[in-house]
């Protein structure tokens, strides 16, 4: 099992870069492709759309038929999109290429989790929540800096080519290596439904809507446009500032495991890191041309509590329900973050006649909206540390 689960990380690793790697790609996307930032915008939203739409077939799968074929057949789809995206010759082509890509990463992190949920001591899950998703944010970094040099070396379209391969090859360790899990014997079949009528998880839920929003889509999108835009950055410092942003939430998503066992609170801990993030957003949306730097980092290291709302959301999931439980908690999370991305794309447009800076006001202050309401929510939630 555990080159399965090295398989299913290093699959979790491509979706971390290909949710990630836009940023860097907007400069040469534009010149060679004409893609403006409400088209990659769209793009990236459509990415998250998938991923999130394919998350309740996802967990029914987990269920019903295991890990291993569900992951390396979506990985496979997955391949045939980025194999398009290396190919266009047009920005239409880059958003059906993302909804292939975003619906073959789909399974991968909850395969994992689902092996955790059913092969693991329930304390021990948030932690190891927190490892995969650490371990995976290399894909993240390799977005960055890494990318940068990478279309510097082999054009983007190579770059995207051995993407591809690499997809492929990922799927087939997954067919080769991973092993499902003994079926819940439990009698029980359930549904979303049953989930749904949970009101232990509904804060869980809305506050997994708002975390993992606006690190992934500043990250994931805005970083480079902003500063771009607003700094007059090339390449490669948007690449150095998004490494740094990516460094800071694999250090995140290390780091909130622990202290978890620090304080004893699952629910203090995720509010008060998503209160730091709130105040970092405002910080930027008062002061927008304010050294990117620190804040942006701070927004990745403290933005990176979605294993923890995972964890606490995990709590509560009766066993037969495992597979269900966790793709339900990641559709609220990855879904909010494609319509955030949709949004934000339309935002810039409305607002991009003004000066360069007002338009990256605005999708902070949407961002800042979209955390403060979660965190309002949240304190409804029943702590739950196992």
């Amino acid at each position: 099992m555990k080159a399965g689960l090295i398989a299913l990380i290093a699959g979790y690793v491509l979706s971390q870069f290909y949710r990630a790697f836009l940023a860097v790609l907007s400069p040469v996307l534009a010149s060679d492709l004409g893609a403006t930032p409400e088209i990659l915008a769209t793009a990236s939203g459509y990415w998250f759309l998938a991923f999130a739409l394919m998350q309740l077939p996802v967990g029914a799968a987990l269920d019903r038929i295991g890990p291993r074929l569900t992951t390396s057949g979506l990985l496979a789809v997955g391949a045939v999109g980025a194999a398009i995206f290396a190919s266009a010759t047009g920005p239409n082509a880059i958003v059906y290429a993302m909804v292939l890509i975003g619906a073959g990463c789909a399974p991968v992190l909850m395969a994992a989790y689902f092996l955790f949920a059913r092969l693991y001591p329930p304390s021990a899950f948030g932690t190891l929540a927190g490892m995969v998703i650490g371990i995976g944010s290399l894909g993240n970094i390799a977005a960055s800096l890494p990318l940068s040099a990478a279309v510097d070396l082999l054009g983007w379209r190579g770059t995207i080519w051995v993407l591809a391969a690499l997809t492929l090859l990922t799927a087939l360790a997954v067919l080769i290596f991973v092993r499902d899990p003994a079926r819940s014997q439990t009698g029980h079949k359930g549904s979303v439904l049953d989930l749904l009528r949970m009101p232990a998880l509904w804060p869980i839920f809305l506050m997994m809507a708002a975390c993992y929003a606006p690190a992934a889509g500043l990250r994931g999108l805005w970083a480079g446009p902003y500063l771009s835009d607003v700094f007059d950055a090339d390449r490669a410092e948007i690449g150095r500032v998004t490494l740094v942003m990516g460094l800071a939430m694999v250090a995140g998503n290390f780091a909130y495991g622990p202290l978890e066992r620090i304080f004893g609170t699952r629910k203090g801990l995720i509010f008060g890191g998503n209160a730091i993030v709130l105040a970092c957003l405002l910080t930027i949306a008062a002061f927008p041309e304010t050294q990117p730097m620190l804040l942006l980092p701070a927004i990745g290291l403290f933005g990176a509590s979605f294993p923890m709302v995972m964890a606490h959301g995990r709590a509560f999931l009766p066993a037969h329900l495992t597979g269900r439980g966790v793709t339900l908690i990641n559709l609220f999370g990855i879904g909010t973050t494609g319509v955030m991305q949709y949004a934000t794309g339309h935002l810039h447009a409305a607002l991009t006649p003004a000066p360069p800076n007002v338009p990256y006001i605005g999708i902070m202050l949407a961002y800042a909206g979209l955390v403060a309401l979660g965190l309002t929510a949240y304190l409804w939630s029943k702590d739950r540390t196992d």
